[in-house]
């Protein structure tokens, strides 16, 4: 009996410890610690991290699931730069989500939904004003996150939060390049006012602003920064596919 439950509990363990390195990870990434197109060495960060090899091995796979790394034959992981063709991409099925649910919510928009969505602009706004800018990111989420949410689409809002690992990089690269990050906060309260007019034309058009602005320094930051890559040969220690 004692080995039929020490190996699920073993299990667990590992996959949670994959979970808090590919945690790690994100936020590294997010935060630019690791810079598109770096190269991850197994060696140091399995190092760096107290582990093992193998979840942090895991871990890039799992990050390379949600976009946010890309593997190469015979050379490992490296940091996901996306371009502009695939920031259009992710720019452009961020509308048709986000269009449709600000557009449902207009229907259904109740009192709960209003104050959930007035205190969360509130705490982004917050975080705008302090220099922690994953923070800054998670609420921009969140408001977003809730938004569709309230839409009342399960099946919506798992697709936006697959979204949300590639939105993440986009976000970074607004933060970098938006002559003035609070103004990102404020935002919002646009998208606040089209749902208190109740209209979903009001609706759509706020959204097709908000994200449209969102679009356009993205792409400029790709456009100022260029596309990033590494070319160097493979080593030892480079995360096997």
């Amino acid at each position: 009996m004692a080995s039929s439950t020490s190996a699920p509990r073993a299990f667990i363990q590992q996959q949670n410890l994959v979970e808090q390195v590919a945690d790690y990870l994100t936020q590294a990434i997010i935060q630019q610690h690791f810079l598109p197109g770096e190269r991850l060495s197994e060696v140091q960060l399995s190092r760096d991290l107290g582990v093992s090899r193998a979840p942090v091995r895991e871990a890039a796979r799992l990050l390379e699931s949600r976009g946010l790394l890309i593997s190469k034959p015979r050379r490992g992981f490296f940091v996901r730069a996306l371009n502009a063709v695939e920031l259009e991409d992710v720019f452009d099925l961020r509308l048709c989500l986000e269009r449709h649910a600000i557009q449902r919510l207009a229907e259904r928009y109740t009192p709960e939904a209003q104050r959930a969505l007035k205190q969360q602009v509130d705490v982004l706004c917050e975080a705008a004003v302090g220099n922690d800018g994953t923070r800054r990111i998670e609420e921009d989420l969140q408001f977003h996150r809730l938004m569709l949410h309230y839409a009342g689409n399960e099946r919506l809002l798992r697709a936006f939060d697959d979204l949300t690992h590639e939105l993440r990089l986009c976000i970074t690269l607004i933060t970098k390049t938006h002559e003035a990050p609070d103004t990102i906060a404020t935002s919002h309260f646009k998208l606040l006012d089209a749902l208190d007019s109740g209209s979903p034309a009001a609706c759509r058009e706020a959204i097709d602003y908000h994200i449209g602005v969102a679009r356009h320094f993205v792409v400029k930051g790709v456009g100022e920064t260029g596309d990033s890559s590494d070319e160097d040969s493979a080593d030892e220690d480079v995360l096997p596919r």
